[in-house]
């Protein structure tokens, strides 16, 4: 197992209940430190999970949603430095299933960003999303 430290933010807009942005992070992420500020458009939440096994729901929702060759592909060009960093749709993630999105436009009501550090960024994608 490599050493993994992802960081989640997603803003609540006014007219998102906390509650359903809480689940859409807590479906694609286990064991999440997650806080809540006020901010200027409403809220922002933040989380913290550490260890490769706070991802095997998201994982999971890749193999089970049959797009692992896809995300595959995007993580890898997601690389920086010893980060990987993406933004995941929000609504689709209260859905329980996991589709990746553009910073801005993609998703009305704007992404979940999600920055995963780790000293080994291509091995981790080996695991994650592996070759089908």
């Amino acid at each position: 197992m490599v050493e993994v430290t992802v960081f989640v933010e997603a803003e609540i807009n006014p007219t998102e209940t906390e509650d359903n942005v809480k689940a859409a992070v807590n479906n694609v992420l286990d064991n999440a430190s997650i806080t809540i500020k006020p901010s200027i458009k409403g809220s922002t939440l933040t989380a913290i999970a550490k260890g490769q096994d706070s991802l095997f729901k998201l994982r999971n929702l890749m193999r089970n949603d049959r797009i692992r060759d896809a995300s595959r592909r995007l993580l890898l060009k997601s690389i920086r430095g010893n980060m990987i960093t993406f933004c995941l749709n929000k609504q689709v993630a209260f859905a329980g299933h996991v589709s990746f999105s553009e910073e801005t436009a993609e998703s009305p009501l704007g992404p979940i960003r999600v920055n995963i550090e780790t000293e080994n960024p291509q091995q981790l994608i080996e695991w994650l999303a592996e070759k089908t």
